[in-house]
Parts: structure tokens; C-alpha cells; sequence
């Protein structure tokens, strides 16, 4: 259960097994169905989850019921809605598993009790929050400027797995295109 959790924290920072153990009791399991929420717009987070099996997404839905997905996570990675688990605050946004998943759950709570307590998993959360600001920063500055065609182009070079697990609806509202246009261009590469 915890084999690809202690996988990703060994890549990332030299631990001790005493530590990895500590770390991986933390986290409990949660079985997913496919398209279940976890978090809605106007809760405040209170839990980092880490993907053993499946993906989950971050999105925004307006008032007209219209989409737009902010982030995918995939197998091996972390996802929250990191503002509100910062802050405290309502989400603003919805936490949803895309596919049935298996996620390793922690409590806020616990979560900062080993960035205290445990200096490699505070490592290992400085290296989560700076990898989350590069991709999104690559993303938003890939993106300037771009017209659908590029912004496939580009996904298909720096997030090539979106296209392979992701509707074309989630994938268009990730891009800020409309389903057709995507498929319109996916028929062409």
C-alpha cells in the first residue's frame, strides 16, 4: 500500500527506514470511484492526497455549469487544493478523482506535524511546492500568446500523458478550447 509513496520520498531526499516508516503511517487509504469529488467549491481543504493508482484533477465550474480544469495528477504524485490547505480558507475549486483511484490520504494536521517533525519530508514539501509554481508557471507563460494549435503542440511536448487519459472535454477546458477545436486539431497530428 505504501511501496510508490516511499518510492517517490527515497527519489527525492536520503531517509532513513525508521523515518519512512514514520511518515507512511501518517497516510490512510482511500478508494475512489470514478468522477468522485473530494473536495467541493466551498469547503476548506483539510487533506493532501497522494496518488498510488489513477489521477485526479482541480477545476473551476462558472455559473452556466462551464468547466475549466486547472491541474491533473497522475500515479507517484501529490494534489490538493493547495490554497485552501494553506490558508484555511474555501477552495474556490473542486478536488476530483477522473478515473477510479487508489490515494493515500494525510490531515492537514498530521501533514505539518512531519514538516516539523521530520526534516526530509519538510524537503520533500519545499520540492512539491516548487515543482507545483514551475509547472504552473510553464503552463501560464506556454500558453501566452498561443492559438489552439500551439497549445496541443505544447501539451503534447511537456504533458504528453494528458492527451492519452484525459477527455477531450476536460483536455479543451484545461486549454482553453472547445472540445471540436481539440479534436478538429488531434485529428490532424
Amino acid at each position: 500500500m505504501y511501496s510508490t509513496l516511499q518510492k517517490f520520498i527515497k527519489s527525492k531526499t536520503d531517509i532513513d527506514d525508521q523515518s519512512l516508516l514514520k511518515i507512511s503511517l501518517y497516510f490512510s487509504l482511500v478508494k475512489t470511484k470514478r468522477k468522485e469529488i473530494l473536495l467541493n467549491y466551498d469547503q476548506v481543504c483539510h487533506h493532501y492526497y497522494f496518488i498510488n493508482k489513477g489521477c485526479v484533477r482541480l477545476f473551476t465550474a462558472s455559473k452556466d455549469g462551464y468547466e475549466s480544469s486547472r491541474y491533473f495528477a497522475f500515479e507517484g504524485n501529490f494534489v490538493t487544493a493547495l490554497p485552501s490547505f494553506i490558508d484555511q480558507k474555501p477552495a474556490e475549486e473542486y478536488l476530483q478523482t477522473i478515473e477510479k483511484s487508489e490515494l493515500l490520504c494525510i490531515s492537514r494536521i498530521d501533514f505539518y506535524k512531519l514538516v516539523d517533525e521530520v526534516p526530509q519530508f519538510a524537503k520533500l514539501y519545499t520540492e512539491i511546492l516548487e515543482l507545483g509554481f514551475i509547472v504552473a508557471q510553464k503552463r501560464i507563460y506556454g500558453f501566452q500568446g498561443f492559438d489552439a494549435l500551439d497549445k496541443v503542440k505544447w501539451v503534447i511536448k511537456h504533458q504528453p500523458q494528458l492527451l492519452l487519459r484525459i477527455s477531450n472535454k476536460m483536455m479543451a477546458s484545461y486549454l482553453g478550447i472547445s472540445p471540436s477545436t481539440l479534436s478538429r486539431i488531434k485529428s490532424k497530428l
